[in-house]
């Protein structure tokens, strides 16, 4: 069975999936802290597993882009260990991709976000894009698909945080050699915190993370096993995989 990773692929592979009008996934993620006891890549890490897994399962011929590892990341810099984008060059190199998946005969698109600091801005680039390319683009964040599916395998929260009991939980499943295990008794913050409260609140202000937690972490990592953290990666991975198989909803 062939790879559906656009890295393992080659370029005449990759012209016969665009002429058989095959979906592009294509990741967007971050580099940037997630408290004491993750590496900086869990975002880039773990949509890229669900990315894969999701075009493994899916029904349709889905072939997945390698992953945009930096993202909007302001709000984490003061930690260290981050990279991060301002909103003309997030936007440009977007763009830059789509076009290049554009001229390559491809016609369907779908961006998976994986960070949460990337949703307002995804959402603010449609527009454009479909205006500026002649592409059918999707947009969605893995763990706000899938949601619901995951919400029954979480103890303390109801969504995906930051650095918090599913991440860490994912990151146990799909990278254990990145977990800190000795530094879980000091990975938690802003217990009780919602994420639709912090990425949408009802008067805008920005706030570092440096100032909401001391950690880095926002919610109680100390609840992640790597049995969690499999169960979310199917959740998320089979919301996805019904996504991409979702043809009427494509363009």
């Amino acid at each position: 069975m062939a790879s559906v990773l656009w890295q393992e692929l080659t370029a005449e592979e990759l012209r016969a999936l665009a002429a058989r009008d095959a979906v592009v996934v294509l990741p967007v993620a971050s580099m940037e802290q997630h408290g004491p006891h993750l590496a900086v890549g869990v975002d880039t890490v773990l949509c890229g597993a669900v990315c894969r897994l999701a075009a493994e399962r899916a029904g349709t011929e889905v072939v997945v882009a390698p992953t945009l590892w930096c993202g909007m990341a302001e709000h984490h810099m003061a930690f260290g260990g981050t990279f991060t984008f301002d909103i003309p060059t997030y936007r440009a190199v977007l763009l830059a991709l789509l076009k290049s998946l554009e001229r390559h005969g491809f016609h369907r698109v779908v961006i998976v976000n994986g960070h949460g600091g990337n949703i307002a801005a995804l959402g603010a680039f449609l527009p454009d894009f479909a205006r500026e390319t002649g592409l059918a683009i999707r947009a969605t964040t893995y763990f706000v698909l899938a949601q619901e599916a995951m919400a029954p395998f979480m103890d303390d929260q109801v969504s995906v945080l930051h650095a918090c009991e599913v991440e860490t939980a994912m990151m146990m499943a799909v990278a254990p050699d990145l977990v800190r295990p000795e530094r879980l008794p000091e990975a938690f913050g802003m217990l009780g915190a919602d994420l639709a409260a912090l990425t949408r609140p009802a008067v805008g202000r920005y706030r570092p993370f440096r100032e909401m937690t001391e950690a880095g972490v926002i919610g109680d990592a100390r609840r992640a096993t790597p049995e969690k953290g499999r169960a979310f990666l199917d959740a998320a991975a089979s919301s996805l995989a019904a996504l991409l198989d979702a043809r009427e909803e494509q363009g």
